[in-house]
Order: C-alpha cells, then sequence, then structure tokens
C-alpha cells in the first residue's frame, strides 16, 4: 500500500519541547526508525511534517533583529524549514534503511501550496505565531506591516491568516519521484503558501497552513491508500481530560462527524487531525490517527483510531465522495 505519514510537531523535537539542533537530529532519527519499519514490511511511503517550532525559532530570530534587517517573511520561513528537516529526515530514513539491509532512494521537496488570494482569512487573520511581546518589542515588527493584537497581561501577539489548502503545486513532482520508486517527502508545514496571480505566476504570501489539512489534501493527490497522522497518543479520545475517557478504536465517517459536532476534539490539538482524518475517508480512504509506536500495525488496521468509509447505503445510497 501507499501510505501517507503525516508527522505531529512531537517528532521533531525533545520530549520536553526544546528544539535544539542535537534534539531535532535525535527526534528525527527516532521517528525515521518507525518509518523505515513500515517500509521493511512492504509499504510505499510519503512523509510531511510539522514545523512549528522550527518556524518559531526563526521568528524569535526576526524579532530580534527587526531593528537592524528586515524580517523574513513567513513563505520563507516556510521554504528554509522545509529545506532543513527535509534534509535531516533523507539523512536519518537512509540511515535506518540501511541497517535494515533496504535500499530505497530518498528525497526532499520543497513544496508550495496554493491558496485563495480572497480567503477570509487574509481580512481577518486569527492564527496567532510566536511569541508574546511587550508593546514596545512588538512596535518594530507592527512598522514592517506585521498584524499584531494586544493579549492583555501576556503582552502583544502576532496573528496571520490560515487559508484552506487547495493545491500542491508541486504534486507532479513528488508523482514523479514515486514512481521512479523514491520514498519522497514533501509539503512539510502545510507548504510554502502561495496564490496565483492574474498572468499564472505563483507569489508567496504571508499565512500558515494547517499542516494535517495539506497532509489530506496530498494523500488523495498522490493516490495513497491510507493516511496515517502521527501523533503522541496511541488513539483520537472522547472525554479527553475527564474521569471517564473513552479511547476510539475503527469508526465511521458518519460517527466520528457526530463526535466532532459535539466538540469532542480540541481545535488546537486533535481536532485538525480529526478533520484531516475525516476529509481522506470521506474521499474513499482509510485514515489512522496513532503513535509513532503502533504505526505498522495501524496501517493493517489492528491498532489506532482507523476512520473507514461510510457504506454506502449510510449516506443516499452513494458511496464516499471523491476528493
Amino acid at each position: 500500500m501507499r501510505v501517507l505519514v503525516a508527522l505531529g510537531g512531537n517528532a521533531m523535537t525533545a520530549p520536553d519541547g526544546r528544539a535544539r539542533p542535537e534534539d531535532q537530529q535525535r527526534a528525527i532519527g527516532v521517528a525515521m526508525e518507525a518509518v523505515a519499519d513500515l517500509v521493511a514490511v512492504g509499504h510505499d511511503v510519503v512523509l510531511t511534517h510539522g514545523n512549528g517550532p522550527q518556524v518559531g525559532n526563526l521568528l524569535v530570530k526576526n524579532e530580534m533583529a527587526a531593528a537592524t534587517v528586515p524580517p523574513v517573511p513567513l513563505d520563507w520561513c516556510g521554504a528554509q524549514t522545509q529545506g532543513t528537516i527535509g534534509f535531516t529526515m533523507v539523512g536519518a530514513l537512509e540511515a535506518a534503511l540501511r541497517d535494515r539491509g533496504l535500499s530505497r532512494p530518498v528525497a526532499a521537496v520543497v513544496t508550495r501550496t496554493r491558496v485563495d488570494g480572497d480567503d477570509p482569512g487574509f481580512s481577518r487573520p486569527t492564527k496567532p505565531v510566536g511569541r508574546h511581546l511587550s508593546a514596545q518589542d512588538a512596535r518594530p515588527l507592527v512598522a514592517h506591516g506585521q498584524v499584531w493584537q494586544d493579549r492583555g497581561e501576556r503582552g502583544w501577539r502576532r496573528v496571520v491568516a490560515s487559508p484552506e489548502p487547495r493545491e500542491i503545486l508541486d504534486a507532479h513532482t513528488v508523482v514523479t519521484l514515486l514512481a521512479a520508486g523514491y520514498l519522497v517527502v514533501a509539503a512539510g508545514g502545510g507548504g510554502i503558501p502561495v496564490v496565483l496571480d492574474e498572468d499564472g505566476r505563483a507569489r508567496g504570501v504571508e499565512a500558515v497552513i494547517d499542516k494535517d489539512l495539506t497532509a489530506a489534501l496530498l494523500a488523495r493527490t498522490v493516490g495513497a491508500d491510507v493516511l496515517l497522522v502521527a501523533t503522541d497518543v496511541e488513539n483520537a479520545i472522547v472525554g479527553y481530560g475527564t474521569p471517564d475517557p473513552r479511547p476510539l478504536g475503527r469508526i465511521r465517517v458518519a460517527e466520528l462527524e457526530s463526535l466532532a459536532r459535539a466538540g469532542h476534539f480540541a481545535s488546537g490539538s486533535m481536532g485538525p487531525k480529526v478533520e484531516a482524518a475525516l476529509r481522506f475517508a470521506r474521499a474513499g480512504g482509510r485514515s489512522v490517527i496513532t503513535s509513532l509506536e503502533r504505526i505498522v500495525p495501524a496501517v493493517q488496521g489492528g491498532a489506532g483510531t482507523v476512520v473507514e468509509p461510510d457504506e454506502p447505503d449510510e449516506r443516499s445510497g452513494r458511496g464516499p465522495e471523491p476528493g
């Protein structure tokens, strides 16, 4: 099977959240061991990943140098972190494959994701990024055109658009590499956000695309059989933080949609993962949410939260709509 593995931020940093280069190298090495196990049992793998801590580090550098040099825009931050993380993942996965006696070429593609220029997020940015600053420290960044909001006692924080991903512009490159036998890393951090101008030229924009929603789009685009969202828990959980939590196992789209509407999954954590799983399963695929340690049995349907398309008679007598 072709499996799209979406790695969360926990797979890129130390357990306590530190993101020093050595922490990232160690965490990525552990993640690639699990991915190599998936390849070893015969699956074709496409990888995507988060980049929140890495972009956060770049934003701190922007803030510290804002009075001296212009800040680097968010699309550049995305491109830089895709390159750094991709380079690290490629090396770690190659080593893990060699340890298993496997020989597969690995490549990372710096990937653009098209968004709509008239997405509501651009006129009403709400996605917080970076750290809180004092009004005085935020002032030079506002002067550079950034949008910052007063968050009370904690200080000021930057907000940006989080538009809907519409198209993976570099999908042809990814598919070509897959056809040539490569394992591919692509669309890290949700992809570099771009809009198309009237003449068809792609132009980077200041935005953050949800990485899980892009993972669902990428999985459909490359013809994946399974979307596997790797996180730090073995299952999505109903009643998380209550005296009666219930891990979800195998579940149909309609039931998971009902749970999501009831507010069981937090918007800042499990919510986007559930929405990504639903989008891919609605298009006829199988989605899994689980921990890195369980990805091999999860792909076989024996672990994690497995989201399957509804039966044809559950939705107006028809099968799942194509994505």
